[in-house]
């Protein structure tokens, strides 16, 4: 037959309760850290990762309608005939 020691039940608790705390502590410290980092980024207006790929496809769209142009301005002086 096992006797319980109540010493050993109530540090246990007490270690369970302070892993407890600990691991609140811990999840406490890094939405604070994430919310100065995210405040930071912000106020340096950097751009988001969507903003940022909005722009480039952008301009590669831009690029491409500057080459038709080019080819086709070409086209043209090419077929011009000379005055």
């Amino acid at each position: 037959m096992q006797t319980r020691n109540k010493f050993l039940d109530d540090f246990s608790q007490l270690m369970t309760n302070a892993m407890g705390v600990a691991q609140g502590a811990k999840d406490e410290a890094q939405n604070a850290m994430k919310s100065m980092l995210d405040r930071w980024l912000a106020d340096r207006d950097f751009v988001t990762r969507e903003e940022f790929d909005a722009v480039r496809a952008m301009a590669q769209k831009a690029r491409e309608e500057n080459a038709a142009l080019s080819a086709r301005i070409a086209a043209l002086e090419a077929a011009k005939p000379e005055a």
